[in-house]
C-alpha cells in the first residue's frame, strides 16, 4: 500500500523531473497519464520523438538507487499504457522512446539522472 508520505515524495520527484525535462528544451505533453492499464509519469517531445518517461524517486539508498527500481515488470506496464495512449491520442512522431528520470534525494542533496532510451518496446 502506498502511503500519503510516499505519494507526496513521488509528486515532488515528478515536479523536479518535469522541470528538469523542460529546462532542456523538451515539451511536456502530459503528466500522470492514467488509463485502466496503469499510469505514465511524463510524456514529452524531444524534437519529433515522443518520449514516455518513468520517474523514480528515492530518499535513501537502502533499497538501491532510483534507476534500479524500474524492473522489467514495470517496463512492461509502461509499454502497455503507452500503447493505450497512442490508440487514444494518435500523433505523428518520428519515433518513440522510453526514458527514466531517477531522482535520488539524500538530505539537501538532490541527484537527477536522465536515462535516455532506458528500455525498448521489444
Amino acid at each position: 500500500m502506498v502511503t500519503e508520505e510516499r505519494r507526496r515524495w513521488g509528486r515532488i520527484g515528478e515536479d523536479l523531473a518535469a522541470a528538469f525535462i523542460a529546462a532542456r528544451g523538451h515539451v511536456v505533453v502530459s503528466r500522470n497519464y492514467r488509463c485502466r492499464r496503469g499510469e505514465i509519469d511524463l510524456i514529452f517531445r524531444d524534437g519529433s520523438v515522443l518520449v514516455f518517461c518513468e520517474v523514480r524517486t528515492r530518499r535513501s539508498a537502502v533499497a538501491g538507487q532510483a534507476v534500479e527500481s524500474v524492473t522489467r515488470q514495470k517496463q512492461i506496464k509502461v509499454l502497455r499504457v503507452a500503447r493505450h495512449y497512442l490508440a487514444e491520442y494518435p500523433r505523428r512522431a518520428a519515433g518513440l522512446r522510453f526514458d527514466v528520470v531517477a531522482i535520488d534525494m539524500r538530505g539537501s542533496v538532490v541527484g537527477i539522472a536522465h536515462v535516455v532510451d532506458a528500455f525498448r518496446a521489444d
